[in-house]
């Protein structure tokens, strides 16, 4: 693997420790507040003092959903973009300052609209931190990308696990108002955590690119490949964390128990990415064979938890834990290769804007996932659309690309 204007030495822990943190704001920021929405719809939004008078519609719960999602779709390669021009420091500790900003905002939350505009705020801010900070944690990594890509994801893991705990915790303490000051304060703190300690890289002279190398350049298989392999890995994880909850339900599992199944996905994924990485950069994990091993596994556990409306109470209990671990495995096993490949094909004065693209890969998997799933499930079970899923995840590992390789250009 050849790199070019990184530096080889690896970088220190108190350098990347605040963007393993950023990583983290943006998993818990997200699935805290989505965690309390679905809560609060389940009391008819607004039955307590949490929130006041949202309304009961389940289109009002859709749309508080997606707009966080909405804003990054729109935003990251933008901002993946302006880190490049910039410097990604400035656009790490600016973002998480407006994440703060917006999160200050929901205290007034107790109508739909203020609650959207924080929402909304958030995923814009969070769309601009979110890929310098993987910039960043590239051109920091030297030839250990792996590694630091795994911490980095592994540390996002630990905000999809813990992001709803902490944010029921917070809901029961003082409603939405005492979840979105907490999310205000670890933004502040880990933006002047940034401030101090994350090294500024100035911007790299940059070739000027005409529409036609960025098409070139968006649809290598260095680039593509990777970013479906991301695609689906995280539109499995949008899918496992709305399904198989509801599969553990079904099963007869109580509601502490259905949602410890997410957890579990959560927590495999934390505890293998560092692993991972590390064997990657070792060169015992091949590029190739990892994201294609990782994106079979999640077919496997996908497959698992689609024959469950077949099996029995009990056989059913056990296996949608089976599934969740294979799925949490796969996702563990194929993102930091996937982040890894990317900052190892990329020169770095366009660093940004392709961890901005790629990101983007993400959130439209993201969404496509659950609405995949969704749609075959409402006409023909939630076992079909389960299966639909690992069919199509099994057949994006054909686009895994090689081990990576710098571009000339």
């Amino acid at each position: 693997m050849v790199s070019r204007l990184r530096s080889d030495s690896a970088p220190a822990s108190s350098a990347v420790g605040p963007l393993y943190a950023a990583g983290f704001t943006t998993a818990f920021g997200a699935h805290s507040i989505a965690a309390a929405l679905g809560a609060e719809s389940l009391n008819g939004f607004g039955s307590g003092h949490a929130s006041g008078n949202l309304g009961p519609s389940l289109l009002v719960l859709g749309v508080l959903l997606a707009l966080y999602d909405v804003a990054e779709v729109f935003l990251k390669p933008v901002f993946g973009s302006l880190s490049d021009r910039i410097g990604p420091k400035r656009v790490i500790v600016g973002g998480l300052l407006g994440f703060a900003a917006a999160s200050l905002v929901g205290l007034w939350s107790g109508q739909p609209l203020v609650l959207a505009l924080a929402r909304l705020g958030q995923g814009a801010a969070a769309s601009a931190f979110s890929p310098a900070s993987s910039a960043t944690v590239a051109r920091l990594a030297g030839k250990k990308t792996g590694r630091y890509f795994g911490r980095y994801g592994s540390w996002k893991g630990l905000g999809y696990a813990f992001g709803p705990l902490l944010g029921a915790g917070a809901l029961v303490v003082g409603g939405f108002p005492a979840l979105f000051g907490v999310l205000a304060a670890v933004a502040v703190v880990v933006a002047v955590w940034a401030a101090v300690a994350v090294p500024r890289l100035e911007p790299l002279p940059r070739l000027r690119y005409t529409v036609a190398d960025l098409a070139r350049q968006l649809t290598n298989r260095s680039f593509l490949g990777p970013t479906l392999v991301l695609a689906g890995a995280t539109g499995s994880l949008g899918a496992a964390v709305g399904f198989l909850p509801a599969l553990a339900a079904k099963a007869g599992l109580g509601t502490f128990e259905s949602i410890a199944v997410v957890t579990v996905l959560a927590v495999a994924s934390s505890l293998v990415q560092p692993r991972v990485g590390r064997l990657r950069d070792a060169g015992r994990i091949g590029d190739r064979l990892g994201m294609t091993g990782g994106l079979l596994a999640i077919a496997l556990g996908a497959a698992v938890a689609a024959v469950l409306p077949l099996a029995g109470e009990v056989a059913a209990a056990v296996a949608v834990y089976v599934a969740a671990l294979f799925i949490g495995v796969g996702i563990g096993l194929a993102t930091p290769i996937a982040f890894a490949h990317l900052a190892d094909s990329t020169p770095p004065e366009r660093m940004g804007r392709t961890m901005g693209s790629a990101e983007l890969g993400r959130e439209l998997g993201d969404a496509g996932g659950p609405l995949l799933v969704g749609a075959v499930a409402s006409a023909a079970g939630i076992g079909w659309g389960l299966g639909v899923l690992a069919g199509v995840v099994a057949a994006l590992a054909a686009a895994a690309p090689k081990d990576a390789r710098l571009p000339l250009s």
